[in-house]
């Protein structure tokens, strides 16, 4: 590679709104949408919320002369809602579905008939490898009272392992989608500790590549509410454009990792953190679990009660007319049960995973020369302290 290599991306991210008979005006931004990726011509064009399969195989067709190679994530009951759009030849291409989802009785909410994943696409870019991430975590409805907090911070974690395990032979690392969060959130945090990655929104620089490469933000923007060429909004949410630069950087002013003292202990404290809060999720979970147990026995006990009353023959047809809720809710109380026990098996899993990696990160940092010489530092001016 030309030691004054350089490559330029523009990379563009919208979460659609997509949803069939829902969505107000689908087809018409859907249409207007495949417009301007044309006429803007973006190397890499990444959509979520893309629920119907025909608006995707629409916009395949729509943008084909422009963006050859193209992908879309299929998952769950309705799919991921995930798809992706090239100018270039995409090498390999995979995707990771998320354990937990919310809740299936949160109907209103619908994520978890959402197969919500994060997907990989590997380009090869002027001897470069690019991996881009597409994702789309859990919705957050309500700041105050966060109900799907230890599912979203799980899905956080399953999405900075994802990038972890699979980023080891990339130049490049690129994340994009609906993240649903701030980025002081606790998702966030633990993404960007465990995996080095930096926000393109607040850092405009020094974004996560390998020896040897400097990658630079270049330009970004948002949309305002509405298509810059036909003055209406595109989708409810807005889009994100960057334009990023690439380019070889000499060994001297190659960025060092970032594995000091100070930063493993901002590593310890995020994921002391999100496993308090998996650990929150958890007796939350098998409370649940717990509860539906409980009416699963009083289910048993009532259906046994009207099976004596029916044999009797005193009150059959009372007896009769009640069988059919009393199974009903014997039914619901069980697939609650099993839900439960799931997500607090899932939870459990993840928690595992960070309690392993935060007595790692503590192991690595009580080893550190630096840390060391610090608190032997400390020890000496209090011993002077104590002389005097």
């Amino acid at each position: 590679m030309k030691p004054n290599f350089s490559l330029r991306l523009r990379i563009f991210n919208l979460n659609c709104w997509g949803i069939p008979y829902l969505s107000k005006h689908r087809g018409d931004r859907v249409k207007r949408l495949g417009d301007f990726l044309n006429m803007e011509s973006f190397d890499l064009a990444l959509l979520e919320e893309v629920w119907s399969e025909q608006d995707f195989q629409y916009l395949r067709q729509k943008l084909l002369p422009t963006y050859p190679a193209a992908h879309y994530f299929r998952s769950g009951v309705i799919g991921s809602g995930l798809c992706v759009f090239s100018k270039h030849p995409i090498q390999e291409f995979t995707q990771h579905v998320y354990t937990l989802n919310g809740y299936p009785y949160m109907i209103h909410h619908g994520d978890w008939f959402c197969g919500k994943a994060v997907g990989l696409l590997v380009l090869h870019l002027s001897g470069l490898v690019l991996n881009a991430y597409v994702t789309h975590l859990h919705a957050e409805y309500n700041r105050q009272k966060d109900i799907y907090l230890a599912h979203r911070v799980a899905q956080a974690w399953e999405l900075a392992q994802f990038i972890h395990h699979t980023s080891k032979k990339a130049d490049v690392v690129l994340l994009c989608g609906d993240l649903n969060l701030h980025p002081k959130d606790l998702g966030c945090r633990l993404l960007k500790e465990w995996t080095g990655l930096h926000d393109a929104y607040l850092e405009t620089r020094d974004f996560k590549a390998v020896s040897g490469f400097y990658i630079s933000c270049k330009t970004l923007r948002t949309t305002t509410g509405r298509d810059p060429h036909s003055g209406t909004p595109l989708s409810d949410h807005e889009a994100l454009m960057a334009t990023l630069c690439v380019r070889h950087s000499p060994p001297q002013h190659t960025p060092s990792p970032t594995h000091g003292p100070a930063e493993r202990s901002q590593l310890i404290s995020v994921l002391k953190e999100a496993w308090a809060e998996l650990d929150l999720g958890m007796a939350q979970a098998r409370w649940w679990g717990t509860f539906a147990g409980y009416v699963i026995g009083l289910g048993l006990l009532l259906l046994a009660l009207l099976c004596a009353l029916a044999a009797g023959g005193g009150v059959r047809e009372v007896a009769i007319m009640l069988w059919t809720p009393s199974v009903g809710l014997l039914l619901g109380a069980g697939a609650v049960y099993l839900f439960h026990v799931q997500e607090a098996k899932g939870l459990s899993r993840a928690r595992a995973e960070l309690q392993h990696m935060l007595g790692r990160a503590r192991e690595a940092h009580d080893l550190d020369p630096e840390s060391q010489a610090a608190l032997f530092l400390g020890q000496q001016e209090g011993d002077r302290s104590e002389e005097q």
